[in-house]
């Protein structure tokens, strides 16, 4: 079986996947645990249960992640699969992330067609949208002690926030002029941050 491909930065000590099964299984529970929250399975599973990375690891590695374009938590598969295994990893990653939930969707969405005009199920899908955004609140609070060490430091991250939060929540802009904007601005001031 291939070892992981060895990296620089990483702790001999630290637990690696064992091969591209590994990965392949890890990020199929990951995505059939993952529906409609999937930031805070993913940053359990990852950070707390496998211990594959810290937290700063896994705010850097989701940072970028985000800006590609596709589904955040597939990128990031990719990104940790070719990390450790190269090309096979990436692809056993994908296959692990999709494969199961696929299936599951599909039979989720013919169980749908047929009640999807009760009040329960429309009930259901209403307080599971309040539970993920909760999921989500949450790791984004767990996630925050990471920018402790962040080169802008946490007052001016804790200042990019709520500037966010205003242009889309309260301003309601679109995220495509946020994101480059404000964005753009962190990169730069964290880019002035770290130059010698």
């Amino acid at each position: 079986m291939p070892e992981p491909l060895p990296s620089p930065d990483v702790p001999a000590s630290r637990p690696l996947p064992r091969n591209p099964a590994d990965l392949f299984w890890s990020f199929t529970w990951l995505a059939l645990q993952g529906f409609g929250g999937v930031l805070a399975v993913v940053q359990r599973e990852l950070v707390e249960k496998k211990r594959w990375m810290t937290n700063e690891e896994f705010v850097e590695d989701w940072a970028v992640a985000q800006i590609m374009p596709g589904p955040n938590v597939v990128n990031l598969a990719v990104m940790i699969g070719d990390r450790h295994f190269g090309l096979r990893g990436a692809l056993a990653a994908i296959a692990g992330m999709l494969t199961f939930p696929l299936l599951v969707v599909l039979a989720l969405a013919l169980v749908y067609a047929q009640f999807a005009s009760h009040p329960a199920v429309a009930g259901a899908l209403r307080g599971m949208g309040a539970v993920a955004a909760g999921l989500i609140a949450g790791t984004g609070l767990k996630l925050a002690a990471a920018l402790r060490k962040h080169p802008l430091g946490p007052w001016l991250c804790a200042a990019l926030v709520a500037l966010t939060f205003a242009g889309m929540a309260l301003l309601r802009w679109p995220l495509a002029w946020v994101l480059p904007a404000l964005g753009g601005m962190a990169c730069v001031l964290t880019w002035r941050k770290m130059a010698p």
